[in-house]
């Protein structure tokens, strides 16, 4: 669920995640800080696969910022760290 418009590569962009307990919501921005995209996905290993997938449309990704990691962010960060 893309609310913007659909990706342009660039070369490098950073992936921030605002984590709940149902749904993770995902932001591009591009190495100017100037925001590409947002992105929501279900907590589970299949949103985290999409999530890995749609990161990846916007270019080289060279980092995942996720939010609580120790609690709602935890499995995601277990996924995107293997």
């Amino acid at each position: 669920m893309n609310s913007m418009a659909p990706p342009t590569p660039t070369s490098r962009v950073i992936i921030g995640v605002d984590t709940h307990k149902h749904v993770h919501v995902a932001v591009a921005i591009d190495d100017a800080g100037q925001r590409l995209g947002e992105h929501r996905i279900p907590v589970d290993t299949v949103g985290y696969q999409d999530l890995d997938r749609w990161a990846r449309t916007w270019g080289r990704v060279s980092s995942f910022g996720v939010e609580g990691t120790g609690s709602y962010g935890a499995g995601l960060t277990r996924f995107l760290r293997r």
